[in-house]
């Protein structure tokens, strides 16, 4: 939805119904297969670069800044996030760039016409060899934008975590959940519009490029949708959002707590 034109989709659900209409359940999941052994691998670098980069900023910030503190206050975790944000997206730019490639690509189910790409392996190796890592790389700047509202997220997890520390009986792994969930809604409440420019970016022809700069592309879509579209496709990425990052920081923080 946020690369479509504002006529392709009525809704979340009229995408969702036309998607498996024309392309049957498999097109729910393109840019996650084939070859799934490709995106595990990426993912499994991404996600735990992020996570591991961020506690380690936090170790420095406290070390760096607040050496005196017995903890490190929400404002450290909000730089800590972005500077993880910031390191995380030369590992995510290329892996969202290709994924963002391959759920563009609209086919009858069974049919060749409109596929660019068999999988991500396949798209990785096309990029490259007509335009290089520079290619790959389409999108970084956006990308880096879009994570420095990691300042939000790990910002908000924090000072969400310590009241709920305060001021209820919850357990440890309540407490990441419901902080690691509701900090995640408050980062793309925030975000979302930079998230649909950066898609715009990623899935601009390489070959006849329309924006040349992140404000061209950011101007383009309110010139072609108006405010909505820096909405479009809201709905399904915040009912996501709880879900799956509650339950990532339930493992994250259970990990660390295990640590020596």
């Amino acid at each position: 939805m946020q690369t479509s034109s504002s006529g392709q989709f009525r809704g979340p659900l009229d995408c969702l119904l036309k998607t498996v209409g024309k392309e049957g359940f498999r097109g729910l999941y393109k840019g996650a297969t084939p070859p799934l052994v490709g995106w595990m691998f990426m993912d499994s670098m991404h996600v735990p670069s992020m996570l591991g980069s961020l506690a380690n900023y936090r170790a420095v910030i406290k070390s760096k800044l607040y050496p005196h503190n017995d903890t490190l206050p929400s404002l450290g975790h909000g730089m800590a996030g972005v500077l993880a944000g910031w390191t995380v997206s030369f590992i995510a730019a290329p892996v969202e760039h290709v994924k963002a490639r391959l759920q563009i690509q609209y086919n009858a189910k069974g049919s060749k016409v409109g596929v660019k790409y068999t999988g991500p392996i396949d798209c990785t190796r096309k990029l490259l060899n007509n335009h290089g890592i520079q290619g790959l790389y389409h999108g970084l700047g956006a990308t880096i934008l879009f994570r420095t509202f990691f300042f939000f997220w790990w910002g908000s997890y924090d000072i969400i975590t310590r009241q709920l520390e305060q001021k209820t009986d919850m357990t440890p792994m309540l407490v990441n959940f419901w902080a690691g969930g509701l900090s995640a809604n408050l980062f793309w409440l925030l975000s979302y519009p930079s998230d649909v420019i950066k898609q715009r970016i990623m899935t601009d022809s390489l070959e006849s490029r329309r924006f040349k700069s992140w404000s061209e592309a950011a101007a383009a879509v309110g010139r072609e949708s108006g405010v909505r579209g820096y909405w479009r496709g809201f709905v399904p990425c915040i009912l996501r959002a709880f879900p799956a990052n509650a339950v990532a920081l339930v493992a994250f923080e259970g990990v660390m707590r295990h640590l020596p």
